[in-house]
């Protein structure tokens, strides 16, 4: 019994949790019964009995809420009971770890005694001044009885923080109706995403975070089921154990996501580790212990930020932990489920946040990565540090999905590859399958369209999934068809899945398409005819791997924009059964590979490429790859083979270039041991290739000239008249200005990245392109801090004027807290850029991996600020 007055009131929807699990006993011939397991049960604390106990153990502070005197459950009537049956499961997914605990096997279901009603209670010691009121609402009654609301919300005079829990998003119960009318500003709401998917709203799981979170922002602008959702002051939305969306109505209805970098929606709980109750409590527990921390003064924001992260890593602790080894003697819950040794609870490296786009704009939403805003490089400099450094240096706060020996960190294809992996992993758990699962992957040769899907398959069932190829295109007729057919069945009867790859299934046999209509029966019934006879195939899986189209959308015609060719396709496409046969498939993917499909959408391609480059690195040439995991390549041989506009073969292509080079017995893959250009046009534009290999040593020959010319110019034109110089104007002033500018001409290259600039060595002279004033601040902030970096390594200090001897100057300083007058002389500057690179047969332009949306500045409106 708390004997004073609590500042935290936990109160709500009251179940008691029946345990149940069994026991083996040892033999006594005694007794029959002795030969079965023992049945063994218990009752523990739920709904808001439970998230007390938790947040008492979170917050180590006195906690009210209601009481059951005793777990006797013939001496509490109308208490509502739920059932869950308990047994053994492995602690982790380490298969070296053999420790077990125990965690829910299935919910049998729910019972109550003597009455339909469950029984609501009241809190025990309530105190109208509580700080703090946290509401279970399960729908079971608490919402509706007002006699056993806490003190602290039936008064409109009362400004506790509510983190109000609940299930329901309609919100048309007096307790929602009572809290809206008087303490909507200080609540928080807390509800599961399967909560909202159950009542009809269409929220993407488990394909990439960035589909789901623009999901979750559509639906809260244009779902009228969540117009209550939508009113709320603070709103957060749990998804699973991996991930959590923060809405705040007062921030410009401002939407923040936050997720686990190697996992997505679903993924935490692996398959075979059973199920645990109280997983969003054990979140909300952690969410309060960060607000019961809360300083005068201190933001509500802020605490949820720290809260969210706090809840996610106690809820995952929490499964992981189940009920304990020994349900006789290990705790439950465990407090120390919010405790943290030394650097274990280090939230911000652990779980990671993004601003999420609000955009209508179809096209901004589809080309939204979280790569692009988590990072503070640009792309190339990521691509960079992972061909260098690799995946866990350069990618640590990026999502990446993982599938056996196949990675990825590009939303379309995250996105595909997990619908597939659904697919598959859904086909294989249905266990009256009468109809091969079918599929179909596209991709440019090279591509890698057998790789991906057999990894994505291999990583759900490995020891199940037997791979078969066969090549359409090598086919003489209808028999060879057949054989194959025979060949899958014969899997199918050794007790293995088959997953079988139809390679160039769309090339001509006879016609057009013509191996299609042959398929129909197959992908339909799971038969096939031989003769007089009908077999069956059995459970498989048929992958159907294009070689003349690179895109599902080339496949079926989408791509064509003449209305006479597209009749002429249709027809085509009819009379080949094409509509009967993409009507049979259950999902398809397309295989980016590491050259750019489309220039206004295909931004990762440079990163894919990284990764393909690092793999093949490990892969083929491991002598490469220092003790510090560091790649020993040359940087103009990593550029070139980043930067070349298309390998002629793909992925091929790249293998390769590596394969062909001279690297036997060296440390270091030097541009010595590259092969010959003739070698090279194989495989690439030799000429562009060497283009791209050699233009930091172009740029190095040309940084006297740029050096010269600009400070003649910026002397001439801003230096004469300038206040800020002329104060302390001399000549050893002069001549440190003189070294500022030959070292941020060295820097030129690297600033140009930033602002997704690049140069190029041309020929003739072009048309001096000027920066946009956005642009110009951009890179004269950016230039500044380079600038200041180096100062300060100098020992230069702060001074309102200028003096070498003392080293003291009035730009020492962040960009914000420089003059105008300052900020002006570095834009005009900058200003000098284009004209002085243009003099040096150099050329500003647009990284060719830039989107469609950023590079028409729509990018700058789809955020809210």
């Amino acid at each position: 019994m708390i004997n004073k007055k609590s500042e935290i009131i936990v109160t709500g929807d009251v179940c008691v949790n029946l345990l149940v699990w069994q026991k083996r006993t040892n033999i006594d011939n005694t007794f029959n019964y002795n030969l079965y397991p023992k049945v063994c049960q218990r009752y523990e604390k739920g709904g808001a009995l439970l998230l007390s106990k938790l947040i008492a153990d979170a917050t180590e502070l006195e906690v009210a809420s209601p009481e059951i005197e005793g777990m006797n459950l013939y001496l509490n009537d109308n208490v509502l009971v739920s059932v869950a049956n308990l047994k053994k499961f492995p602690l982790t997914n380490n298969k070296q770890n053999k420790d077990e605990v125990y965690r829910i096997d299935e919910f049998s279901g729910y019972y109550i005694k003597d009455s339909e009603a469950p029984r609501t209670f009241s809190v025990i010691n309530d105190n109208e001044d509580a700080k703090i009121v946290v509401l279970d609402d399960n729908n079971n009654g608490f919402n509706s009885n007002e006699d056993v609301w806490p003190l602290a919300i039936k008064s409109a005079n009362k400004t506790p923080i509510i983190l109000y829990k609940t299930n329901k998003i309609d919100f048309n119960n007096k307790l929602w109706i009572h809290i809206e009318k008087n303490h909507l500003k200080n609540t928080i709401v807390i509800i599961n995403a399967d909560d909202l998917r159950a009542k009809g709203v269409n929220i993407s799981k488990g394909l990439s975070w960035e589909k789901t979170a623009l999901d979750f922002v559509w639906q809260m602008k244009n779902n009228p089921k969540l117009k209550y959702l939508s009113n709320c002051t603070n709103l957060i939305i749990p998804f699973g154990l991996e991930g959590v969306i923060y809405y705040h109505k007062d921030l410009s209805s401002t939407s923040k996501l936050y997720f686990l970098t190697n996992e997505f929606e679903g993924g935490f709980i692996k398959e075979n580790s059973g199920k645990m109750y109280g997983l969003t409590s054990c979140f909300v527990a952690g969410l309060t212990k960060s607000i019961s921390n809360r300083t005068e003064g201190e933001g509500l924001p802020e605490l949820i930020d720290e809260g969210i992260r706090q809840g996610m890593l106690s809820a995952q602790r929490y499964f992981i932990n189940g009920f304990g080894a020994d349900l006789e003697n290990d705790k439950f819950p465990n407090g120390s489920l919010f405790k943290c040794a030394e650097g274990e609870c280090n939230f911000n490296e652990h779980i990671q946040d993004v601003k999420i786009k609000n955009t209508n704009n179809p096209n901004c939403r589809g080309c939204w990565y979280i790569i692009k805003d988590k990072s503070s490089t640009n792309l190339e400099e990521i691509a960079y540090e992972i061909v260098k450094k690799g995946e866990d240096s350069a990618l640590k706060y990026i999502p990446i999905a993982k599938f056996r020996n196949l990675k990825t960190v590009d939303r379309t294809e995250i996105e595909a590859y997990r619908s597939i992996k659904n697919l598959i992993a859904e086909y294989i758990s249905t266990e009256n399958a009468v109809r091969p699962l079918s599929i179909a992957v596209f991709g440019t040769p090279g591509s890698g369209k057998s790789f991906g899907v057999t990894e994505v398959a291999a990583s759900i069932a490995p020891n199940l999934i037997e791979k078969i190829d066969f090549n359409l295109s090598q086919f003489q007729g209808v028999n060879d068809l057949i054989a194959a057919f025979h060949k899958v069945r014969d899997i199918v009867l050794n007790g293995k899945l088959p997953l079988v790859f139809f390679d160039e299934f769309d090339s001509t046999f006879g016609e057009n398409l013509g191996w299609l209509k042959y398929f129909l029966a197959p992908m339909q019934d799971g038969t096939f005819r031989e003769g007089d006879s009908v077999h069956p195939i059995g459970k498989a899986i048929f992958v159907f791997a294009g070689g003349t189209s690179s895109t599902y959308e080339g496949f079926c015609g989408e791509e064509i924009k003449d209305e006479d060719k597209i009749e002429s396709f249709t027809n085509t496409f009819k009379n080949a059964k094409g509509p009967d046969f993409v009507s049979r498939l259950r999902g398809y993917v397309n295989i980016l590979g590491p050259n750019q499909t489309d220039k206004k959408w295909d931004q990762l391609f440079i990163i894919r490429r990284a990764m393909l480059l690092r793999s093949l690195l490990i892969r083929k040439a491991p002598y490469l790859i220092n003790d510090n995991g560091e790649a020993q390549v040359d940087n103009g041989i990593i550029r070139a083979l980043l930067k070349i506009p298309k390998f002629k073969h793909e992925s091929r292509s790249m293998e390769a270039i590596l394969e062909m080079s001279m690297l036997s017995g060296v440390k270091k893959w030097e541009q010595s041991h590259l092969p010959s250009k003739s070698q090279l046009k194989l495989h690439v534009d030799e000429q562009e290739f060497y283009h791209y290999m050699m233009l930091e040593e172009f740029f190095s020959e040309k940084i006297e000239h740029l050096s010269y010319y600009i400070w003649s110019k910026f002397e001439k034109k801003y230096l004469e008249n300038n206040s800020i110089i002329i104060d302390s104007y001399n000549d050893v002033l002069q001549n440190h200005l003189k070294k500022w500018i030959y070292e941020q001409v060295k820097n030129i290259p690297q600033i140009l990245y930033k602002a997704n600039y690049e140069l190029c060595s041309i020929n003739e002279t072009p048309i001096v392109v000027n920066f946009a004033e956005n642009e110009l601040e951009y890179l004269a902030e950016y230039q500044h801090e380079i600038w200041l970096k180096n100062r300060k390594k100098e020992g230069w200090k702060y001074g309102e004027f200028a003096d070498v001897n003392k080293l003291v100057h009035p730009s020492i300083t962040s960009w914000n807290n420089l003059s105008q007058e300052i900020k002006d002389t570095i834009i005009k500057y900058i200003k000098l850029w284009p004209e002085a690179l243009v003099n040096s047969k150099l050329k500003i332009e647009k990284l060719n991996y830039l989107c469609y949306c950023e590079s028409h500045n729509c990018i700058k409106k789809t955020y809210d600020n």
